[in-house]
């Protein structure tokens, strides 16, 4: 089938519009790669990066006579994916052969489990608390990479073999956003579960949406197309999104959905038929005659659920209760398993000198600020835990004021020195002198008779003025409690 553009024929349908006349059924596949060293049937590497081709084997080949050997690690690694989204887990699975003809799938069929995954019937809570149902998990190898140039296209086999899990939604999410978070969510397991490193950006967590459109208040599904190989939160969006206001194009028009699987072209932001959708039997299904029954039982589960860490949720209740932040704060914080991991470790080396909430909001605020626009990475951090520690610390001692604070954490953000080298360089220590602040304060109040009159007459916004006048004398180096003091004791003294 040639491929065309699935544009929508008019563009004055607003989305809300849409979703009062139509329901989205949205589910998603999400791929997940496992970190494992070695792929899931033979002991080639699984480093990203190398050499095309250079990661393989007469196995990852598909050469004949060879035998595949499961990976114990990646089975490992499924399993706690699966207690960590309360799945039960399947004492004997079984290995097929999911037949179909790919330049990038070299022995003509994937490894996969279809009938007899090794778990099923899971479930994640999303923030709103409502509970998505995880259909199924199962274990299956990946395929290749096709590489297309200007006059050919090429084959790389190294992604061939490497352990993928993929989970499986029940076809219940409601909307582009709520999709967004769900794989958001998984993902922040996955990377807790330290199972995968969930970099989308190289393919290693990537999943298949599959949407549908119903007359709101039906119980019947209707037709649901596939969209392959999403690899950014924002692509799922924006691919979604796209989606439904097609369908709802040729419903509306009187025409039927067709099952086919498509391609999100981020650059126009449309969607591309790609061929008409399979059905499994399509794909020939049979047991794999290579492969035994995989066995699972009690004890591997419990020895395996006896080392799971804490998982993103925990963490939220735990960073609740123990630092007494807001549960937005908490969420965010715990979004990124680093992330996390940074601000306990600022916490702790703080040691007391400002709130945990202080810590929380510099880190959501400053911090992050600072850390997106210059591309930081935590295992690299520019501005080190042990030095964003002794910022907040000399915040908190009264050695330098919020505004200080604030300006010497952005030359640390743009030159990598320690606080304290650039305080003393710049003559930013707080003051402290009641004299000192007394004496601006006479000399703003003498400079600013309106301001003052207004003031007494009950305008209070013209204080913060008055303060910013003061502020702007001391460079912001008059420790802002005195100097509130200070200005108050000499305003009501003009009372």
């Amino acid at each position: 089938m040639s491929s065309k553009s699935t544009e929508p024929k008019s563009s004055d349908h607003g989305f809300n519009s849409i979703l009062a006349r139509f329901e989205p059924v949205i589910g998603l596949e999400v791929h997940c790669q496992l970190k494992t060293e070695s792929k899931l049937f033979c002991g080639c590497k699984t480093t990203f990066g190398a050499l095309a081709n250079q990661n393989t084997c007469p196995l990852c080949l598909g050469l004949p006579g060879v035998l595949p050997v499961l990976n114990h690690e990646a089975v490992e690694y499924a399993i706690r994916m699966a207690l960590a989204v309360g799945a039960t887990i399947r004492e004997r699975s079984v290995f097929a052969r999911k037949q179909y003809f790919y330049p990038d799938l070299p022995k003509g069929y994937q490894l996969t489990q279809y009938d007899l995954p090794y778990c099923e019937n899971g479930s994640l809570q999303l923030d709103s608390g409502r509970r998505i149902h995880i259909q199924r998990i199962h274990m299956e190898e990946d395929a290749g990479k096709n590489i297309h140039g200007d006059n050919a296209s090429y084959v790389d086999l190294n992604r061939a073999g490497i352990p993928l899990l993929e989970i499986v939604s029940a076809p219940e999410l409601s909307g582009p956003a709520e999709a967004a978070e769900y794989l958001k969510k998984l993902r922040a397991i996955a990377r807790y579960l330290d199972i995968s490193d969930g970099n989308l950006e190289e393919g290693s967590f990537r999943c298949d949406a599959n949407v549908s459109l119903r007359p709101v208040g039906s119980q019947t599904l209707g037709t649901r197309t596939e969209i392959k190989n999403l690899n950014s939160f924002r692509n799922v969006e924006k691919a979604i999104t796209y989606e439904i206001l097609r369908q709802a194009d040729i419903l509306e028009s009187g025409g039927q959905v067709r099952q086919v699987t498509l391609q999100f072209d981020a650059a126009i932001g449309r969607t591309i038929v790609m061929r008409s959708k399979e059905d499994s039997p399509d794909y020939r299904y049979f047991p794999d005659p290579d492969l035994g029954v995989l066995l699972i039982d009690a004890a591997r589960v419990q020895n395996v659920r006896a080392n799971i860490r804490e998982l993103p949720e925990e963490k939220v209740q735990r960073f609740q209760a123990a630092f007494s932040i807001p549960e937005a704060d908490a969420r965010q914080l715990t979004e990124e398993k680093e992330l996390a991991e940074f601000f306990e470790d600022v916490v702790q080396r703080v040691d007391g000198a400002v709130a945990p909430k202080i810590v929380a909001n510099w880190m959501l605020s400053e911090y992050l600020r600072e850390f997106n626009a210059r591309e930081w990475r935590f295992d690299q951090p520019f501005v080190s835990s042990e030095r964003f520690a002794r910022l907040l610390k000399l915040l908190g001692e009264g050695t330098i004021s919020g505004r200080i604070a604030k300006t010497v954490f952005e030359e640390m953000a743009a030159t990598g020195a320690d606080p304290d080298g650039i305080i003393a360089a710049k003559g930013l220590v707080q003051i402290n002198d009641s004299a000192a602040i007394k004496a601006v304060v006479d000399q703003v109040i003498a400079a600013h008779p309106e301001q003052v009159a207004q003031y007494l007459s009950g305008k209070q916004k013209v204080y913060g003025f008055l303060v910013g006048q003061v502020m702007k004398i001391s460079a912001g180096r008059f420790n802002p409690n005195l100097l509130n003091e200070c200005l108050k004791e000499a305003l009501h003294g003009k009372s």
